[in-house]
C-alpha cells in the first residue's frame, strides 16, 4: 500500500481524505484500503522520510497535507523496477501499471511490462504443475461434486492468467521500448 500512496503522492500533494477517496473511486477496481490502514501506512512512511507534511487549517478543521520527499520518490522508482513478487500477483502487476506513466527513462516501462510477463508465467506454470498434479489423483466418490469445482476453479485461475499475459504482452509490444 505504501508504494501505491507515495505514486499518488507524486502525483500532487493530498490529505488523508483525498488519498482515501482515490483509494475508494479508482484503486479499489484492484486495491483495498480502509482508512485506518491508510493512516498507519502513512505513519510508517514518514517515519521512513518518504513523506512529509503541512499542517493546515480549512473551514475551521486541522488538515495534514501529505507530500512525497525526495528518499520517497527514489524508493518508489526502485519498486517500480523491482520484480514482481509475492502471492497475489494481480495486485503488483496492476499497482504497477496504473502508475508507469511515472516511469521516465527509455526502456524502463518496457522492462517493468517484461518483469510482470515473467511473474504471469511463474504463475501460470505453478497452476499448470497443479492441474497435471490433480489429473494423476483417484477421488473418491463422495469427494468428487467437491473435487469437480475445486477443479473449475483452477480452470478460471489458468484461463484469467492466460487473458493477464495476452494483455501484457500486447501492452508490451504497444510500448515498444525493448
Amino acid at each position: 500500500m505504501g508504494n501505491v500512496i507515495l505514486g499518488l503522492l507524486l502525483l500532487a500533494p493530498q490529505t488523508l481524505y483525498s488519498l482515501n477517496q482515490q483509494f475508494r473511486h479508482g484503486i479499489s477496481l484492484f486495491y483495498r484500503a480502509s482508512y485506518g490502514s491508510l493512516q498507519s501506512a502513512l505513519r510508517t512512511l514518514a517515519a521512513k522520510e518518504y513523506v512529509t507534511y503541512a499542517e493546515t487549517v480549512e473551514g475551521g478543521r486541522n488538515k495534514k497535507v501529505y507530500s512525497i520527499t525526495d528518499a520517497g520518490a527514489a524508493a518508489f522508482h526502485e519498486w517500480m523496477r523491482a520484480p514482481v513478487e509475492g502471492s497475489d500477483i494481480e495486485v503488483a502487476a496492476l499497482s504497477k501499471l496504473y502508475f508507469l506513466g511515472l516511469v521516465d527513462e527509455p526502456g524502463e516501462r518496457r522492462a517493468v511490462l517484461d518483469d510482470v510477463i515473467a511473474a504471469i508465467e511463474r504463475d501460470r506454470a505453478q497452476l499448470s504443475s497443479l492441474d497435471a498434479a490433480l489429473d494423476e489423483m483417484d477421488v473418491p466418490e463422495q469427494y468428487r461434486r467437491v473435487f469437480h469445482y475445486q477443479r473449475k476453479a483452477l480452470e478460471y485461475g489458468l484461463m484469467s492468467t492466460d487473458a493477464a499475459e495476452s494483455w501484457f504482452r500486447a501492452l508490451a509490444e504497444e510500448t515498444g521500448e525493448a
